[in-house]
């Protein structure tokens, strides 16, 4: 195997190990935790941009390697309709071994390719779940809370009703002290000491 199929394929071994930590279980906070430091690292930023450039290589790998299976099976085609006589048994081994590394590396970078792809889906799934349970953990301490301090949706409807009331009868008195206030005034303004009250 040359160099590059041996670097894609170390990076095949990396993607699957990657992948066994994403969906090992592990605690909220721990995985939280980890998940911040991935997204906010700067340091990650750029190894994710490499390997985004690592990854149109790898494409251009699985493009020629499909050309090279593409070209391969043409030949053996030919040597078959060549007929039995047509082709030395040495150059069907050639043929048959080129097909073998041929095949190996396109489905070496195309399970590289498809990995990455599931690598990146899976980060933003597990990335929406932290998120969404940090939204339930907020949600269901404030609903503790309130069930603690007797604030359910009947007790606020009453203390609303209360409120209602309480304005109620407040603009009642306010209406009524004016009313007074003005008898009052125009009490004080024709001279008699003490206004009557009315039963």
């Amino acid at each position: 195997m040359t160099l590059y199929y041996s670097l894609v394929f170390f990076l095949l071994v990396l993607e699957m190990s990657i992948f066994l930590l994403l969906v090992f279980p592990l605690p909220f906070t721990w995985r939280k935790k980890t998940f911040e430091f991935i997204s906010n690292s700067p340091l990650i930023a750029k190894l994710q941009y490499g390997m985004k450039i690592t990854f149109i290589f790898i494409l251009i790998l699985f493009v020629d390697s499909v050309n090279r299976v593409y070209r391969v099976q043409r030949e053996l085609s030919e040597h078959a309709n060549a007929g039995p006589y047509g082709q030395a048994g040495g150059d069907r081994m050639e043929v048959q071994a080129r097909k073998f590394y041929s095949q190996r590396n396109m489905y070496l970078c195309g399970f590289t390719l498809f990995l990455s792809l599931i690598l990146n889906r899976t980060y933003t799934f597990i990335l929406d779940i932290l998120r969404l349970e940090s939204t339930v953990k907020e949600l269901r301490a404030t609903t503790n809370a309130g069930k603690r301090d007797g604030t359910t949706a009947e007790v606020l409807a009453k203390k609303d009703m209360e409120i209602a009331n309480i304005k109620k009868q407040a603009e009642g008195l306010a209406r009524e002290y004016e009313a007074l206030s003005d008898r009052y005034n125009a009490a004080v303004s024709t001279g008699s000491p003490t206004p009557k009250k009315e039963l």
